[in-house]
């Protein structure tokens, strides 16, 4: 091989790199992730709102209910005291104020446990909404970090073996061409070479003038122009 096709091969392995790692750090499924995850956050920042007017209002019912249990059993007791009771009508009469009273504390403490329930209900169905709305993408971000993983994993390895394979490439140039081909590669990135396409460098795609093309065809065999632009070694 010349050191033209030395100097090309080394330069398409060193775009499949560039192009493997890309693919690496640009997956499909880490920009959909992206999307889901924005979509969660959402749900999570309504989810959190609506929990944060329910709970209070979960308090306060449990609260009252607690009391209105508490006023039924004391009722309930009083009742049954006044059934079985012997007592004089002074007695008598003490426990039925205490019943009238019980009871109408026990109606003040149920329409509040009304007004609460009718307060809490739709909170409570909203937060049940909004954790079915969410449930299917908690399920593919999931699904999506375990494939990224599993990509990420496998283009990792592919990269190894592709570097592995430049660095056979890369032996075959001669020393004071590669050090040449390494400054302009890290000078432009991707690659220290690149071709001529209709007039085009095809590293930097920014046409060459008339004179830089006809310098470059003029080149003698085994010397290499650099890019006026990005500084690639330009192949013929």
């Amino acid at each position: 091989m010349s050191e033209t096709d030395d100097l090309r091969a080394l330069m398409e392995a060193d775009r499949w790199i560039e192009r493997v790692s890309a693919q690496r750090t640009h997956l499909p499924e880490s920009e959909e992730l992206a999307v889901l995850e924005g979509e969660l956050r959402r749900l999570q920042k309504s989810l959190l709102e609506v929990q944060a007017v329910a709970e209070p209002l979960k308090r306060a019912y449990d609260e009252v209910a607690r009391e209105s249990s508490r006023l039924k059993q004391r009722a309930n007791d009083l009742d049954a005291t006044l059934a079985a009771s012997t007592a004089n009508a002074r007695e008598l009469n003490a426990l039925q104020k205490e019943l009238s009273h019980v009871r109408a504390l026990l109606s003040q403490s149920e329409d509040r446990e009304l007004e609460l329930l009718l307060e809490f209900d739709p909170r409570e169905a909203e937060i049940a909404s909004l954790k079915s709305l969410a449930q299917p993408g908690v399920l593919r971000r999931r699904e999506l970090m375990d494939v990224i993983v599993q990509l990420q994993a496998s283009l990792a390895e592919e990269i190894v073996s592709l570097r592995s394979a430049r660095a056979a490439r890369a032996a075959a140039v001669p020393i004071e061409l590669l050090s040449r081909y390494e400054v302009s590669m890290a000078h432009a990135g991707t690659s220290g070479a690149a071709g001529v396409v209709a007039g085009r460098c095809d590293g930097c795609r920014l046409a060459l003038s008339p004179l830089d093309v006809d310098r470059w065809k003029a080149q003698p065999i085994g010397t290499f122009m650099d890019c006026p632009e990005c500084g690639r070694l330009l192949l013929p």
